[in-house]
């Protein structure tokens, strides 16, 4: 069960990144283009923090159920943690705004993205790599 449980961890990544690659693709040319902000810009921004959620609690259940636990886990899950409340707050600010626009969901989505890159080194692995750590 915590192999397959693993497997969704890793796997998810996948989705993970896309997703962010996709809304922060989309937030930079509305932004270059100084297009009006409409509501893909919470979806997009919404879908990737919902998939960073998902994969944090993936994350937490494993080492919660008992996979084996790593000093380079720490700073793994820091990273990972940073980047879910970076991505919420700014978002959730944006979204406040009386005037939202594209930067804060850039600055969201792009300096995620960065703390998950360096998350997904902590442990040793490349962002495309399909090795396990462990188990």
């Amino acid at each position: 069960m915590l192999t397959l449980l693993f497997k969704a961890h890793s796997g998810l990544r996948y989705l993970v990144l896309l997703m962010g690659l996709v809304a922060l693709a989309y937030f930079v040319y509305g932004f270059a283009t100084r297009q009006p902000v409409d509501k893909k810009v919470r979806i997009f921004g919404s879908s990737f923090a919902g998939l960073l959620d998902t994969q944090i609690l993936l994350g937490l259940v494993l080492v919660g159920a008992g996979w084996p636990f790593r000093p380079m886990l720490w700073g793994h899950l820091t990273l990972m943690i940073l980047a879910a409340v970076l991505a919420h707050v700014l978002l959730v600010i944006n979204r406040k705004r009386p005037q939202p626009g594209f930067l804060l969901p850039l600055i969201a989505v792009g300096g995620a993205l960065l703390l998950i890159v360096g998350g997904i080194l902590a442990i040793g692995r490349g962002v495309m790599s399909s090795t396990s750590l462990g188990g």
